[in-house]
């Protein structure tokens, strides 16, 4: 009887082990939660599904192969030049590098 509880015991730890493994597995990847994923490479940047670019640390290019980083562009009076994903960036007013993604919302790249 004694055995049969050790191996239940047992199933249940190895168990819990692999559903806790398995979400720090699926933790936070580039472009994930409502950004909806990954939708192409921008330099270095991941240009998410909804336009925006992602946070991450990680560089695209370097895990999906591409061509050189974009280079902001100076301060421009209208936005329209610097749209995610054309490889051109806005400089705000304090410094910060953006693009616009298509619903007109600025997206800061990291620094």
């Amino acid at each position: 009887m004694r055995t049969l509880i050790r191996r239940g015991g047992m199933s249940i730890v190895v168990l819990l082990l692999c559903v806790i493994s398995g979400s720090a597995l699926a933790g936070n990847t580039p472009c994930s939660g409502k950004k909806g994923g990954i939708d192409r490479c921008d330099g270095d940047l991941f240009l998410c599904n909804d336009g925006s670019i992602s946070a991450s640390k990680k560089s695209c290019s370097a895990l999906y192969g591409g061509s050189s980083q974009a280079r902001p562009q100076t301060l421009l009076q209208s936005s329209d030049g610097c749209t995610c994903g054309s490889g051109s960036f806005c400089t705000g007013p304090r410094g910060g590098v953006y693009c616009l993604t298509p619903s007109g919302n600025k997206s800061y790249k990291r620094k």
